[in-house]
């Protein structure tokens, strides 16, 4: 009973962008379509409509459920970081 009751207090998923959050469905495997079907659209990015800002989105969404793909993320998060504080303190010294 014990094992039950805890599902049912669960919070809500949520994905935070830029400042905003966005609900996920509660069912896992609605939320795993969600993110591969963003992968596979955003693969075909160059066709109207589609959008090359999927991918990205997509694997936001599957990091939350797989732990390869969230150290996939979480690694290009650092990558970023540090390049974007690379070309500040380029720009900042020559200036």
């Amino acid at each position: 009973m014990d094992q039950t009751s805890h599902l049912h207090t669960r919070k809500p998923h949520k994905i935070g962008i830029l400042g905003r959050d966005i609900h996920m469905p509660r069912s896992r495997p609605v939320r795993i379509a969600i993110g591969v079907g963003l992968c596979l659209f955003g693969v075909l990015g160059f066709l109207p409509l589609l959008g090359f800002w999927m991918l990205p989105l997509g694997i936001l969404v599957l990091s939350y459920e797989f732990a390869a793909v969230r150290r996939f993320r979480r690694r290009c998060v650092v990558w970023w970081e540090r390049r974007r504080q690379r070309k500040a303190g380029e720009t900042g010294e020559s200036g």
